[in-house]
C-alpha cells in the first residue's frame, strides 16, 4: 500500500525512553519522504518544542500539536497557525480552583505559548526534558485570551483521584478531559483530538483515510489511529491501546516506528 500520510505520535512513539531519535529512525523517514509521503508529527507537544525534532528529521510540513488543538505549519520562514480548537479561561474556573487548592501543578496554554503561576524543581526537570520555556505569571486567570489546553502533572496515584472526582463531579463540564500519559491530565476542546485535526488536514492535503498510517502509543492516539487505514501500537503502549490498533510494532526504544515504515512503506 502506498501511504501518502504518515501521523507519528512523538513522545512514547518516535523518541526513545531518553528523547532521543535514533540515526536509523532517521534515515528511514527521510526513505520515506523522499517517496513522496507527507511527514506529520502528531503530538501533546507545543509548536515550540515540536519545531526540534521536526528540524531534527531534517524536514519540513505541518505539525498537529496540543493533541490536537493547533495544527501549525512550518518552513524557512518560520511557524504558521493552520487551525485551533480554542475555549475560554472562564471555562476551566471550577478546575483551577481545584487543582490551586489540591496544590497540583498545572499550566494553561494557548496555540504558540505556556503559562504557569509556580514552578520546582520537579517540574522545572520536566519542562525541560520537553524543550519547554513556560512563562511564569502571577493568575492565568488574568491573561484574557483564548486557550487550547490545560494541563495537569503529577504522581499517577494523584491524578487517578483526579480523574475519578472530576468524572463524577463533571467538572469539566462542555471540555473534553483526556489522560495523555500516567503523569498528565489535559483538558481541551471537544472537538480537539489528534483524529479530528488529522483528518481536516488530510482534506486540505486530498489524502484519503486509506492512504494514511498513524503510529502511537497511547490513548489520545486512539482517534488517529482509528480514523487512519492503518493504525500501529508500539510495543510499549498500554494493552488498551494496542488492542484497538491494526498492528503492533516494536517498542519505542527497540525502533519501532523504524521497523513498521520499513515493514509497511519502504521495499529494500
Amino acid at each position: 500500500m502506498n501511504y501518502r500520510l504518515i501521523a507519528l505520535d512523538v513522545d512514547g512513539t518516535l523518541l526513545n525512553d531518553d528523547h532521543e531519535l535514533t540515526e536509523q529512525t532517521i534515515a528511514t523517514i527521510q526513505d520515506v519522504y523522499d517517496q513522496g509521503s507527507h511527514i506529520v508529527l502528531c503530538t501533546g507537544r507545543a509548536p515550540a518544542s515540536t519545531l526540534p525534532i521536526l528540524q531534527q528529521l531534517g524536514l519540513e510540513g505541518t505539525m498537529i500539536t496540543h493533541n490536537g488543538a493547533a495544527t501549525v505549519h512550518a518552513d524557512e520562514r518560520g511557524l504558521e497557525l493552520v487551525n485551533e480548537f480554542s475555549f475560554t479561561l472562564q471555562e476551566i474556573a471550577p478546575m483551577l480552583a481545584y487543582v490551586r487548592q489540591e496544590g497540583i501543578h498545572f499550566d494553561v496554554c494557548t496555540s504558540f505559548n505556556m503559562y504557569i503561576e509556580r514552578i520546582g524543581e520537579y517540574e522545572k526537570k520536566m519542562y525541560e526534558k520537553f524543550l519547554i520555556s513556560p512563562k511564569l505569571v502571577t493568575d492565568v486567570s488574568e491573561l484574557g485570551l483564548p486557550i487550547v489546553k490545560f494541563t495537569l502533572f503529577g504522581q499517577p496515584e494523584v491524578l487517578d483521584r483526579v480523574e475519578r472526582e472530576w468524572n463524577e463531579l463533571k467538572l469539566y463540564g462542555d471540555l473534553r478531559m483526556i489522560r495523555s500519559g500516567d503523569l498528565f491530565i489535559d483538558v481541551m476542546s471537544a472537538k480537539a483530538n489528534k483524529g479530528n485535526a488529522l483528518k481536516a488536514l488530510a482534506a486540505d492535503l486530498k489524502v484519503e483515510p486509506s492512504e494514511i498510517l498513524a503510529i502511537g502509543n497511547y490513548y489520545n492516539d486512539l482517534e488517529m489511529m482509528e480514523f487512519a487505514g492503518l493504525g500501529i501500537a508500539v510495543d510499549n503502549s498500554p494493552e488498551g491501546v494496542k488492542a484497538a490498533a491494526d498492528a503492533v510494532t516494536a517498542s519505542n526504544n527497540d525502533e519501532g516506528v523504524h521497523k513498521a515504515l520499513v515493514k509497511y512503506c519502504l521495499s529494500y
